[in-house]
């Protein structure tokens, strides 16, 4: 980078005009997330009157934009952008109801002016960059990144990953979320706070270090848009982007900014939006833009009339229904504790701060265990938006879509535990699609511990959906255009290139989970084949327990498990003929490599005896408890 860019990028070379009647451009500088700053938003475009509305988002979703204004609708939602080539190559851009940039969308699509994203294009991302990368400021989350996974050697903010973090330290508060609650959120009167912020953002950007590649090329092509738009004949210009940025959109030269994106490859992308949840828009999830309390956010935002009220009876009503007591009165007390701890810190309203003390003394008496579920439930919320059907998707998602609705298991951020009786039809369905997805890389649900006792036709399975499912679908969507067909698929491109015979047997066994019978025929006979080739004493005993589930309780799944019984007797034979051999050596390499694998074998013998030997009724008769394994040699 030249002297001249860095000096272009660290300050604004003029100063826009901010929250003026008429003005022909006004910048913005919002924080992502924040029912206050949308409220003064809402209000300072009121007084603008723009005649476009310009935000900070990817460009490659324009098709999808108008979709924001559908009644179906409903917020937290994030589009999704992603390279169909490469699934992983994707980022998410969150949106709630209390964004600056949903509120400046809504309000623009309601008066039916032009509403543009301007950020630099996801296309022109390049591909050689690891989506877990640092997530932007700008709200796109990468899409590969773990959520909350720690980095290796944690290093301290800068000002450009937490500007309101040095505010804050500048100020004199300890805490980030009061500072910014106080000075943005609790605020009466919005004059002035965009020329306020503008100005303090300016300060810091001309006293912190030059901007990353990534981001120079992010504001370059910000810069860009907004002269594109005064080219185009808009007077009325109205520009929303994240406070850092503010600055210097107004910099520059359009030849410099050339420069900055020249040589840029651009790859195919699409754009859709997808269901977004509280808890990700929370800085615990890893959220770069996210903020501590999402759920009391958008409470402030939908309960503006007496909201300290509202939420402590909130409160009051989680608890009373975990079978703690909390009375109306408790609230009363409640809310006159927490008004007087505003006055005492001339705090102009009680905050979150204050209401939390309040819980804690009056509800809990000072026991902070109860406040984990106030601070899950209610301070971060686990509410799962929603998004119109019209939504463009990928064929295996509207599958699974259908499928959701027909076998009425609905989608949710809330982890549930879900218990399934195999001998009813939709119960069994159900399974068979849980196991469809997970064979798909699509873990929407886990099997829990004891799920599925050797005695039993239940199966019970712990469900959290989670938005980065989106990907994993896309990526699956490869495999076919159904669930069950993908599924399929996917099972016959493992079975075909595995040669080691326990992974052969547990890809039947999931098979057979599943439901897939075309896959379970292709398995068997490759099953078949692997173990008349194979040697491994070991390896033909880790084969025999998925053979004999399949052979014991292949029936209650609709399925004939009879066929895996010729195979089970003839890896048995092999078997007691390689122990014997097995037999010849020492003492301790007996124990270390032969102890284990034998209790599997003598607990599939078991399981294959209670299947040959069942009633019609389906109970399995008593195992043959006959000895399985010999004594190591003396």
């Amino acid at each position: 980078m030249t002297t001249k860019q860095r000096q272009m990028t660290s300050s604004s070379t003029t100063t826009p005009t901010i929250g003026t009647r008429h003005a022909p451009l006004t910048i913005y500088g919002i924080r992502h997330h924040g029912p206050g700053c949308a409220r003064s938003l809402l209000a300072a475009l009121e007084a603008q009157e723009p005649d476009i509305v310009l935000v900070e988002g990817p460009p490659d979703a324009a098709d999808v934009l108008p979709l924001l204004a559908h009644a179906a609708m409903q917020p937290p939602v994030a589009l999704l952008v992603y390279a169909p080539e490469r699934p992983r190559h994707a980022a998410f851009y969150p949106f709630a109801t209390y964004s600056p940039e949903w509120q400046a969308l809504r309000y623009a699509s309601a008066r039916d002016i032009p509403a543009r994203f301007i950020d630099l294009p996801f296309a022109l991302y390049p591909l050689e960059d690891e989506p877990d990368e640092a997530v932007s400021e700008s709200g796109g989350e990468s899409a590969g990144a773990e959520a909350g996974a720690p980095d290796d050697a944690p290093q301290p903010p800068s000002l450009a990953d937490d500007p309101i973090g040095a505010l804050a330290e500048a100020a004199g508060y300890a805490d980030r979320e009061l500072w910014w609650e106080q000075q943005v959120e609790q605020r009466q009167d919005a004059t002035d706070l965009f020329a306020g912020i503008m100005e303090a953002m300016a300060a810091l950007r001309a006293a912190s270090p030059p901007p990353n590649e990534r981001e120079t090329r992010r504001e370059a092509h910000m810069r860009g848009a907004i002269r594109a738009a005064t080219r185009e004949g808009f007077a009325r210009i109205a520009v929303v982007c994240g406070a850092w940025h503010a600055p210097v959109l107004t910099a520059g030269t359009a030849r410099e900014d050339a420069a900055i994106l020249k040589g840029l490859k651009r790859t195919k992308v699409a754009a859709t939006w997808v269901p977004w949840t509280n808890g990700r828009l929370g800085y615990r999830s890893g959220y770069g833009a996210g903020v501590a309390a999402p759920g009391w956010y958008a409470h402030l935002w939908e309960a503006p009339d007496r909201p300290l009220i509202r939420w402590l009876a909130r409160a009051a009503g989680l608890l009373r229904g975990a079978d703690l007591l909390a009375s109306s009165a408790n609230v009363v007390e409640a809310v006159r504790l927490a008004e007087t701890l505003a006055a005492l810190r001339d705090s102009p309203q009680p905050g979150l701060d204050e209401a939390r003390e309040a819980i804690l003394t009056v509800f809990c008496g000072g026991d902070p265990t109860p406040l984990a579920l106030i601070r899950d439930r209610l301070e971060i919320g686990e509410a799962l938006g929603a998004v119109p059907e019209e939504t463009p998707d990928v064929p295996l998602a509207r599958d699974l879509v259908a499928l959701q609705r027909r076998l009425r298991l609905r989608p949710n951020a809330e982890r549930k535990s879900l218990d399934l009786d195999l001998r009813n039809g939709t119960d069994r369905e159900r399974s068979h699609l849980l196991h469809r997805l997970n064979l798909l890389g699509v873990p929407w649900a886990t099997p829990e511990r004891g799920g599925q006792s050797k005695g039993t036709f239940h199966e019970r399975w712990s469900l959290a959906w989670r938005p980065e499912l989106a990907i994993a679908l896309i990526e699956a969507n490869v495999w076919g255009l159904t669930i069950a067909a993908a599924a399929a698929a996917k099972l016959g491109h493992d079975g075909a290139t595995t040669v080691d015979l326990p992974r052969l047997t547990a890809l039947l066994d999931a098979a057979i989970l599943a439901a897939l019978p075309d896959a379970v025929t292709t398995l068997l006979a490759r099953v078949r084949d692997g173990a008349a080739v194979t040697a491994d004493v070991r390896h033909l005993l880790e084969a025999l327990p998925p053979l004999a589930r399949v052979a014991r309780y292949g029936d209650v799944r609709e399925t004939d498990g009879a066929q895996t019984l010729p195979i089970i007797g003839g890896l048995l034979a092999r078997i007691v003929v390689g122990l014997r051999g097995a037999g010849d050596g020492r003492r301790d390499r007996w124990r270390t490599e032969q102890h284990r694998p034998p209790r599997s074998g003598r607990m599939a013998r078991g399981l294959a005896g209670g299947a040959a030997g069942a009633d019609r009724g389906g109970h399995p008769a008593r195992p043959d408890p006959g000895p399985c394994r010999p004594h190591p040699p003396r």
